[in-house]
């Protein structure tokens, strides 16, 4: 679809990029992706270029994160398998949806279920070559249960209520919680227009997350360690396409707001440097601050000599008179 003109886009508060410049970020875009579902698309909606596709958000937590209680006669969609962290798509080694929905929803499991069976339709997705560690589970509070006690009817109707299986493990669906393994990816489906609060509820939402979208923040993350705020009035879709499309240089990551503080491009140039050199590069900088406080003095003492021999001419002149 042909767009035309130069007209400014916003990309946050205060920040606006040209369309003709956008569009061309767009392409690049999309070359990298090409064939794969993470291309984006564009249109035009009331004069306005609006863009929407997906957007792969890294995991970046450190505390695990509480389910939301489900109605008992709800199916109960899973959080990410045990395979991998994802929103329900197999994602191929550059991020690409391979399978729309290879993650079923499960239905509440029968309490006699054998632990090491796994739940129907839940077979093990291909996993994609890096992107998708181990899912670390914090412990529920379904407890092991001795040998040769047998259950009465309540209680394996009590189990049959709150117990649901994942991939062939019991969780109690009121009380779990789960930590996303470190860098593991997910996605959601966005447009240019949606900021970074409303993402951050669309994420929680998809995955029923009972935490609230203000404990959590979005971060770009650079390789280099730079790590970046995404504000409350950005776009994080826009934010991905104006970084570029690989994730090998920059991530978006979803992290906890009071466990992480931002480092900036000058900061991090010097974050990877051995302690040896970078105590070098204090000493050189001491050494350079020294040389400026004595040009400094040395420009002030002349002044003062001159300002001080002014006014002594000042003073002599009526009485010369």
């Amino acid at each position: 679809m042909e767009l035309g003109g130069g007209d400014a886009v916003p990309c946050g508060k205060d920040k606006f990029i040209s369309r003709n410049e956008l569009l061309l970020h767009l392409k690049t875009y999309n070359i990298y992706y090409e064939g794969q579902n993470l291309q984006l698309r564009h249109r035009e909606e009331e004069g306005e270029l609006i863009v929407e596709g997906l957007l792969n958000i890294s995991w970046g937590l450190r505390r695990p994160i509480r389910l939301q209680m489900q109605d008992d006669n709800q199916r109960i969609r899973p959080p990410p398998s045990s395979s991998s962290w994802h929103s329900g798509c197999n994602l191929g080694a550059h991020g690409s949806v391979l399978k729309p929905s290879t993650l079923p929803d499960i239905p509440v499991a029968d309490g006699d279920t054998a632990p090491g069976t796994e739940s129907p339709g839940n077979g093990a997705a291909p996993r994609p070559a890096e992107e998708a560690p181990q899912l670390m589970r914090t412990r529920s509070d379904v407890g092991v249960r001795p040998r040769g006690s047998a259950r009465t009817p309540g209680e394996q109707r009590r189990l049959r209520r709150h117990r649901f299986s994942i991939n062939g493990h019991f969780y109690n669906h009121k009380t779990s919680v789960f930590t996303p393994a470190y860098g593991s990816v997910t996605n959601v489906r966005i447009n240019s227009t949606m900021t970074t609060p409303q993402v951050l509820k669309l994420l929680l939402n998809k995955f029923k997350i009972e935490n609230s979208a203000e404990e959590f923040a979005l971060y770009m993350v650079h390789t280099s360690g730079e790590k970046q705020k995404l504000r409350g009035s950005d776009f994080p879709l826009l934010a991905r396409i104006l970084q570029g499309p690989c994730e090998q240089v920059s991530k978006v990551f979803l992290m906890e707001k009071d466990q992480v503080e931002e480092v900036t491009y000058d900061v991090a140039q010097y974050i990877k440097f051995e302690m040896p050199i970078l105590r070098s590069f204090i000493q050189k900088l001491e050494e350079e601050e020294d040389r400026e406080v004595k040009k400094l003095k040395h420009k002030y003492s002349i002044l003062r000599l001159m300002i001080e021999q002014r006014l002594e001419e000042i003073s002599e002149g009526p009485t010369a008179m």
